[in-house]
């Protein structure tokens, strides 16, 4: 029985290219996988984005302005402010304006983002080791170089 990528989407012709099917496999394993974290989320009533931006004010432990929290999210995030919104809504965030100067706001977690976050921890952290229990330690780190290197072979061809 044929097994890989084509096998399993029933393709009947080759791939243009090595390049081709391994891309194609990311983003099907990417698929696969996050649909599997976002379901866990929308129990929460949280996007991948709202969740990743709580994450990292946790993360940094004191207030951070808007800016900082988009250059650290996992996805490029175009309305960033949009996305603060909706948490400051759900009462997850507070933002307040710098007494020092009235243009900056700080972002700063909520005890009940605080508390949604906690409540999350022990579920995503048993997803992932599901999702990731057939592979070793040794085998995990090898796929996290390598993924690591696609993005820099992507950010040094882009800047020639």
């Amino acid at each position: 029985m044929e097994s890989g990528l084509a096998a399993e989407i029933g393709k009947r012709k080759p791939f243009e290219s090595l390049r081709q099917e391994a891309f194609l496999n990311l983003v099907r394993t990417h698929e696969q996988l996050a649909s599997e974290v976002t379901r866990l989320l929308k129990q929460h009533s949280l996007s991948d984005a709202q969740y990743n931006a709580l994450r990292i004010l946790r993360g940094e432990g004191e207030p951070m302005q808007t800016y900082q929290i988009a250059q650290r999210m996992i996805t490029a995030q175009t309305d960033i402010s949009r996305l603060v919104d909706r948490l400051e809504a759900s009462e997850l965030v507070e933002r307040e304006r710098s007494a020092d100067d009235r243009r900056v706001v700080w972002v700063s977690l909520t005890s009940k983002g605080k508390a949604v976050l906690k409540q999350l921890d022990k579920p995503l952290s048993e997803l992932h080791e599901t999702q990731f229990a057939g592979f070793s330690d040794q085998q995990l780190r090898t796929l996290s170089k390598l993924l690591f290197r696609a993005r820099q072979s992507e950010a040094k061809d882009n800047s020639e």
